[in-house]
């Protein structure tokens, strides 16, 4: 039987490029995982199971099995991503013909401020991976990193069914990553007929999907910034797309997989300097998106954020869908990152003391 007690962690991750366009399939993003983790300790139960989190209060979730699956003890809750991860893990459970077990489940998030304001470091991908490391440890289910990816997506589009993913994937791979999803449409119609396989062999249903390591910046320092709003990267990515009419969206998809290419390129070869400035094009990308869907992705504080980061040499821009939360900056050994903070304080963004997590195993996938 497999351990009773257990406890997995997964990293946050931060947007580099690629954000909007990312969501279709097969466009390619640049994604970091970064050192601030959200922990899930898994414990073996008898008559129900339950969820609790200290973000949601002191009152746990409880949860058994019915007929139907799942039960749980009140209707609303928010553990979506957490229940969506049980519910898949348990179909992967039952293909495999391994006898059902309850357990309880506590997660700590360092991926918030104090008072439980969310930065914006993917929180729900991490309670997800997480979740489904401590399932896959629990049951024995053996599952390497790129079947645990694939099992927290399939989790993940069953609560956002048009999250690109790369969160999951920074989240489950760690380090510096390029990403590209698969159709998710797809994966949701094969998963009606099982998801053993879907687990276990990948196939055609993930063509478009790429997940590879990326080289770090040669000498480049990573900054984050926090503005203090909170933003929902749902809401924005639907905003784009009701504003289709008004968005040249196949020109923006274009222009964002050539920077996102050559931003790949440039790390490969270690050329900071084309990093830079293909971090800057990043930037005016989404200030092009956002002036033609009449959106503020980059709203006045991540304006300041990414100018003080010019000003000195550096290069910034809002990281994922904007709005809010965090914004990145790789700065050169010579940029003078002092007068960059000062700025930020003026302006109210917060500097996180963030890094990136470490590469997790060999990477190559589709």
């Amino acid at each position: 039987m497999s351990a009773a007690q257990v406890t997995a962690r997964a990293p946050g991750k931060l947007f580099v490029a690629g954000e909007y366009a990312v969501v279709t399939p097969g466009e390619p993003a640049v994604l970091i995982a970064v050192d601030r983790y959200l922990t899930a300790h898994l414990t073996e139960s008898a008559d129900a199971g339950s969820i609790h989190s200290p973000e949601y209060g002191h009152v746990p979730l409880r949860w058994t099995r019915s007929e139907n699956g799942l039960a749980i003890d009140r209707e609303h809750h928010p553990y979506d991503y957490v229940l969506a991860t049980i519910r898949v893990a348990e179909r992967l459970r039952a293909e495999l013909g391994l006898a059902p077990r309850l357990f309880d489940l506590r997660l700590d998030s360092g991926l918030d401020d104090v008072s439980g304001r969310k930065f914006g470091l993917g929180s729900s991908a991490a309670v997800t991976v997480a979740t489904a490391r401590a399932i896959d440890e629990f049951y024995g289910f053996g599952l390497d990193r790129s079947e645990l990816f694939r099992l927290a997506l399939l989790a993940t589009i069953e609560v956002s069914p048009a999250a690109s993913g790369g969160d999951v994937a920074a989240s489950v791979f760690g380090g510096w990553i390029g990403y590209s999803a698969p159709d998710r449409a797809v994966l949701a119609a094969r998963a009606a007929d099982g998801i053993l396989g879907l687990v276990r062999a990948g196939g055609d249903a993930w063509q478009d999907l790429r997940i590879e390591r990326l080289a770090p910046p040669a000498a480049l320092r990573l900054l984050v910034g926090w503005t203090g709003a909170p933003a929902s990267t749902a809401r924005l990515v639907g905003d784009v797309r009701r504003r289709a009419g008004t968005v040249d969206h196949t020109e923006f998809v274009l222009d964002s997989r050539v920077c996102v290419d050559e931003l790949w390129r440039a790390l490969t070869d270690g050329d900071d300097d084309r990093v830079l400035d293909l971090l800057r094009r990043a930037r005016r990308l989404l200030q092009r998106l956002g002036d033609e869907a009449g959106i503020r992705i980059e709203t006045d504080a991540l304006a300041a954020l990414c100018d003080s980061a010019e000003a000195i040499g550096a290069a910034g821009k809002p990281s994922g869908a904007g709005g809010g939360d965090c914004g990145i900056v790789l700065a050169p050994p010579d940029a003078d990152v002092a007068a960059m903070l000062r700025d930020w304080e003026a302006h109210d963004i917060r500097h996180l003391t963030v890094a990136v997590h470490p590469p997790e195993g060999g990477v190559h996938v589709g």
